[in-house]
């Protein structure tokens, strides 16, 4: 594809991106927007960093608006105005990100992208000694050349083993945020709307891409878990272990403590084209506490049915399990 036709796409999906972030704030929404949004924003990683590049322009322009505390105004004449002023916020960041796709498309780092399919487990050895577990549907980049440390998530997740140097920095970029390696071992796993960063050894920080965004940052030590989104980076502490276990797919298996069957089946079905369904919302609650490969779903029905006492049906490309 030419870099025209790339800054073409590009600008459409920035302009998609407005217009929903406009219907949002300034519309009435339904349900059902609220299902096309979410569907248009699964389509693709692109989409998603369109979105956040808005919504977070436009919220860096508000907290601006707010601290001007203008003179009380009729309540009409405001919207209008805060309508107008969102719809020249769009226009620059439309006008920015084309200039820069314009100048990245011919001054781009040479990259190499790896994937995996469903069910899929890739290990990357890079130059630098470190190197990259891919876990199922994954997507990723990375930078070619001597002394060059830069991995773009594009979906899924990965694990990252990183070779400590202080003179080169090894940078993780998924959607809006950026890892950067402390000497450390980590996770990073590319939600809708969310990234996911779990530091298992040494540290990390992550902060967003913009240079002039609030949206914070965090220094992360063992056993910390960072969820970054739009609004910023919330950082939880879990044990070591519990961070392991969710890790296990590195090794093929899926370890459940507690875990409901909803939970259970919507980790199986991120592994297997054959797809887990609790058909029962109760059934859906219950908890178990086991260990399986990340290809052993029939021997999860397998206990549902026999320990679990629940009903389980094969069809085509689908196990159903209910009461």
């Amino acid at each position: 594809m030419s870099g025209s036709h790339l800054d073409m796409r590009s600008a459409e999906i920035e302009a998609e991106a407005a217009a929903w972030l406009e219907q949002k704030s300034f519309s009435s929404w339904s349900q059902a927007d609220q299902v096309r949004f979410d569907a248009w924003l699964s389509q693709s990683w692109p989409h998603r960093v369109a979105y956040w590049r808005m919504e977070s322009a436009w919220a860096r322009t508000e907290r601006l608006t707010a601290l001007k505390a203008p003179a009380p105004r009729r309540v009409e004449n405001s919207f209008v105005r805060q309508r107008q002023l969102f719809r020249v916020v769009a226009a620059a960041v439309l006008v920015a990100t084309a200039g820069y796709l314009s100048f990245s498309y011919f001054a781009a780092t040479p990259m190499t992208r790896y994937s995996t399919g469903v069910g899929e487990h890739k290990v990357l050895q890079l130059s630098d000694g470190s190197h990259i577990e891919l876990n199922t549907r994954t997507s990723l980049r990375v930078s070619k050349g001597a002394g060059a440390r830069k991995v773009w998530l594009d979906s899924g997740e990965a694990y990252f083993d990183v070779k400590h140097d202080a003179a080169h920095p090894f940078t993780v970029f998924a959607g809006n945020r950026r890892i950067t390696d402390l000497g450390t071992k980590f996770a990073v796993r590319k939600n809708v709307g969310e990234i996911e960063v779990s530091l298992t050894e040494g540290k990390a920080r992550v902060d967003a891409v913009a240079s002039d965004s609030a949206e914070g940052f965090a220094v992360l030590v063992p056993g910390d878990v960072a969820l970054a989104t739009p609004a910023g980076v919330r950082v939880v502490h879990k044990p070591i272990q519990e961070l392991h276990n969710e890790l296990g797919w590195r090794r093929g298996m899926l370890v459940f403590v507690h875990a409901t069957l909803a939970d259970v089946a919507e980790e199986f079905n991120r592994y297997n084209a054959t797809q887990l369904v609790i058909a029962d919302p109760v059934a859906a609650k219950q908890k178990i506490g086991a260990t399986f490969p990340a290809h052993g779903i029939n021997d999860f029905a397998a206990l549902a049915q026999t320990v679990l006492g629940l009903r389980v049906q094969r069809r085509a490309n689908e196990i159903v399990i209910t009461r």
